[in-house]
């Protein structure tokens, strides 16, 4: 396996800067991995490739505002700050543009001294550990001061910052959403409901690790950065009775499928919990419990590509992917959608 398996050639245009309206209106490709079909539909089709008995696997994560403009209390120049990872109550993991001027003991001012940061140090990443000062409730202030992450090759401004949170989204902590999740109404998920689906909500604090690129010829040599995930006892007693029954569990999003793979026993149980995981999905990992999957169109070369190229082949999803750029899919963050059977 090498890098250069998950390359592919993508036309700029077809990089969604803006969300389709409504949600479910984005085109759904579908990929049938027993015979290798590709169909051409839209996302408020699903129900038609879901029995009574089968479940939907949310990721609930609600993504912060984690982005700070500020400045060096030193000099007036300008600093970002992307939030990554709280490590205690005012301690973050971040990203931090200009890297070069972020050395210890720099003070970055946000909000005309509302909110303080003083950088403690590097990561093993690339990135900053950062102290942060001020009164009051630390979500109050960000939600004033922050700004939603989108992508960066996203270059359009977003009109309304929920559009970037899935309608189901409810635990705050997540650098960026889990955007397969972006598709589905409130409305669309009555209906799969109504027809006897099974839905069960379970969190990944999305992060660092979803998207650092892989730099390395061998990806079995790229380090995942870690995230935390938690699993209630409520949806993991659900789940297990759905494979217990047989019926299909469908994850929505690579986050939700790392979250059930790193919560399952080796014999398909999943346990109720919470942690840090930095499983690393490619080509020839055993899945334990997932055996479909709702995702977006990702980038090239990316631990995502990589998984959903270890659930349904890396040969046929290329096809798919070649296939998408002939017809004009979407791609990316507020691209289109497809569903692995």
């Amino acid at each position: 396996m090498r890098l250069a398996d998950f390359d592919y050639d993508l036309p700029k245009e077809l990089i969604a800067q803006t969300p389709v309206e409504p949600r479910d209106a984005s085109r759904l490709m579908v990929v049938e991995r027993s015979s290798g079909a590709i169909q051409h539909r839209y996302f408020r089709d699903l129900p038609e490739f879901l029995r009574p008995g089968d479940a939907l696997v949310l990721n609930d994560t609600r993504v912060m505002p984690a982005r700070l403009l500020g400045h060096r209390e030193a000099t007036g120049g300008a600093m970002e700050v992307l939030l990554l990872k709280r490590l205690t109550r005012d301690r973050w993991e971040t990203l931090v543009k200009p890297g070069k001027k972020a050395r210890p003991g720099e003070r970055i001012v946000f909000g005309g001294g509302l909110l303080v940061g003083t950088v403690v140090g590097p990561t093993d990443f690339g990135g900053r550990v950062i102290d942060f000062a001020y009164e009051g409730v630390f979500e109050e202030l960000l939600d004033r001061l922050g700004q939603m992450p989108l992508p960066p090759y996203i270059h359009e401004q977003l009109a309304e910052p929920e559009r970037y949170q899935t309608v189901y989204a409810r635990e705050w902590g997540s650098a960026a959403a889990p955007t397969a999740g972006l598709h589905f109404t409130k409305e669309l998920l009555d209906r799969l409901t109504a027809q006897g689906v099974e839905i069960y909500k379970i969190t990944l604090h999305v992060g660092l690790g979803t998207f650092r690129p892989v730099e390395v010829e061998d990806p079995t040599q790229h380090k995942m950065h870690s995230e935390f995930y938690q699993v209630s006892p409520e949806a993991a007693a659900g789940i297990n009775a759905v494979r217990e029954r047989g019926s299909r569990l469908l994850a929505v999003g690579t986050t939700s499928v790392r979250t059930l793979e790193t919560a399952a026993t080796e014999d398909g149980r999943l346990v109720p919990g919470s942690g840090w995981t930095d499983i690393f999905i490619y080509p020839g990992y055993r899945f334990k419990l997932v055996d479909s999957l709702v995702t977006n169109f990702h980038l090239p070369k990316s631990t995502l590509l990589m998984l959903v190229s270890a659930l349904a082949g890396q040969e046929l999803i290329m096809k798919a992917y070649r296939e998408a750029v002939a017809r004009r899919y979407r791609f990316f963050s507020f691209g289109d959608a497809m569903l692995i059977l």
